[in-house]
């Protein structure tokens, strides 16, 4: 008797651990669909998500982009709504041993929603509705599913626990005898039926509108996304005045060498939006105020307007260990900074720009850097040939060569306040990056690939050098402490962009240790020690096993 009771109270928390979770389903789909109606930003989930990516410590974020690459975001959401499955299972279970707790802690949950919402850089007054209006609909419904939840237990623990001999008792009130050894068969027409019925008939409606209504919601939103890509698709840039010349040997023809361009679909990405935005350039802005004499506002028409030129440049993310994927390099098409600068004229003692992303993403960008007039620095609008992609920012972005991307790389930029680094902090700098971040110019080894043994024979070493701004003068290779070799360089292309070199290798049977560094055009040679990638990049010469079949 008492392992039947037992067995249906575990029974019993199962069912209140579902009720939480179509309450909290019922929570996030609320809150989707008033995000669909009234407020796009509002999404509880996609709000706490960017929360979370705001507080967490550097090592972990940096461990998260190792780890997981350009899927860290996907990577983030899985675990959230792992969280969010747990937590709200957890909230059933306390609903039903303590009953208006559980009700209390959606109540939290639905507070710290609310908080991430509205301190997000672009909420609005409408911004908090989404996760209040999801908040009391979960709610509600998790108190109704419990309470039917609770009368159906009491009747069926109750007749659980009956001592007759034959099973059956007389339960207070009227209510019909219940067979004790299966707590969940009734006679037709129980108080303990109705319950049942009531409660798996509620769960399920709750449980199956929530999913519509959240999915749909979300699917439309979604679509905006799309009709942005038609957009983007369809959208005509100005050709260029000038063009980027690239000359003979400029291009290696080596299998498994980094090619010169990097294909936008292999673009590296990294950045703290959970989704892309959706940005019409028709409607796009880009602010220009601060420390200036005059505030300027510029649209998509006005920038090309000023007229396009054609830029190579290389990319490097801070976050790019010694001889990682965390660069590329694309032709871009863009405006100078320089010259929209100008038009709102920096007062003197400014030494920053701020800019900010529509998702209030900021860098802070020494104006030195900016308005030089020997430093391509540019808002760029294309990328090797085509409308910007829309995870690379879309429709304008920045791009600055010789700075890491998070002091400089903006994307779906739409406003460049002119400041100092005494007054403003940018997105990463309180959290362990240095202010300024002149990037580190190093040295990487494409092919062989380590783990992937190659024939014995003649065979070339190959991979990539930059120093954007200064340029390569020689790389040099060392196979198996055997002395430093000058690899043979591709034709730079200019300053701004990677080159690719290679040293042909006897290579024979065995495993063989292999190093590569750079010397820039100024004749520094890259940096030996090993240094973390906070707080302003790694550094150090990449070292590899390569095996040599026999």
């Amino acid at each position: 008797m008492a392992n039947t009771k037992r067995r249906a109270r575990v029974w019993f928390l199962a069912w209140a651990a579902l009720a939480g979770i179509v309450g909290a389903a019922v929570f996030l789909a609320v809150a989707e669909l008033f995000a669909l109606l009234l407020a796009r930003d509002g999404s509880p989930i996609l709000a706490v998500g960017g929360f979370v990516i705001d507080i967490v410590p550097q090592p972990f974020k940096e461990f998260a982009i190792a780890t997981f690459g350009e899927y860290d975001k996907i990577a983030l959401l899985a675990g959230l709504g792992l969280a969010v499955l747990i937590a709200s299972a957890l909230a059933g279970i306390v609903q039903y041993l303590k009953p208006h707790l559980g009700v209390v802690a959606l109540v939290v949950a639905g507070g710290l929603s609310v908080a991430a919402v509205v301190t997000r850089a672009a909420a609005t007054f409408l911004s908090p509705i989404p996760a209040i209006a999801g908040t009391v609909a979960g709610c509600l419904i998790l108190a109704l599913l419990v309470r039917r939840l609770r009368a159906w237990a009491a009747e069926s623990i109750g007749a659980a626990s009956d001592p007759s001999p034959t099973g059956d008792r007389t339960v207070q009130a009227g209510n019909p005898a219940l067979p004790a050894e299966n707590p969940t068969v009734h006679p037709k027409g129980s108080a303990t039926s109705v319950d049942r019925r009531m409660f798996i008939r509620l769960t399920a409606i709750a449980g199956a509108s929530a999913v519509l209504v959240g999915v749909g919601a979300r699917a439309v939103i979604t679509a905006t996304g799309s009709s942005i890509a038609a957009v983007r698709k369809a959208l005509k840039i100005p050709a260029p005045a000038t063009t980027v010349t690239v000359p003979a040997g400029a291009e290696l023809d080596i299998a498994g060498i980094s090619p010169l361009f990097t294909p936008n679909a292999d673009f590296y990405r990294v950045d703290t939006a959970l989704t892309v935005p959706s940005i019409d350039p028709s409607t796009w802005r880009l602010v220009v105020d601060g420390m200036v004499e005059e505030k300027v506002e510029l649209s998509f028409d006005d920038l090309v307007g000023m007229g396009l030129d054609e830029y190579s440049i290389t990319l490097t993310c801070v976050s790019n260990e010694v001889g990682g994927p965390l660069l590329g390099t694309a032709k871009w098409l863009g405006v100078p900074v320089r010259e929209v600068l100008k038009r709102a004229r920096p007062k003197a003692g400014a030494d920053m720009v701020l800019s900010r992303s529509i998702d209030g993403f900021t860098a802070g960008t020494p104006l030195e850097s900016l308005t030089d007039d020997g430093l391509d620095a540019i808002l760029a609008v294309a990328m090797n040939g085509e409308p910007l992609p829309l995870e690379h920012g879309f429709p304008v972005r920045m791009v600055v060569p010789g700075l890491y991307g998070y002091v400089s790389a903006t994307k779906w930029i739409t406003e460049l306040k002119v400041t100092t680094f005494a007054a403003d902090e940018a997105y990463w700098t309180p959290r362990g990056y240095s202010a300024e971040a002149p990037i580190k110019f190093s040295s990487r080894i494409d092919t062989p690939r380590s783990g992937t043994p190659v024939p014995a024979g003649r065979t070339p070493i190959a991979g990539v050098a930059w120093a954007q701004t200064v340029g390569i003068d020689r790389v040099e290779v060392n196979v198996d402490d055997g002395g430093w070799q000058s690899a043979t360089l591709s034709t730079p292309v200019n300053d701004d962009t990677w080159v690719q070199w290679y040293l042909d290798w006897d290579a024979t049977p065995g495993t063989h240790y292999v190093a590569v560094r750079a010397v820039n055009k100024n004749g520094d040679l890259q940096i030996e020690e090993r240094a973390p990638i906070a707080p302003d990049g790694s550094s150090g010469w990449q070292r590899t096993l390569i095996s040599v079949s026999s």
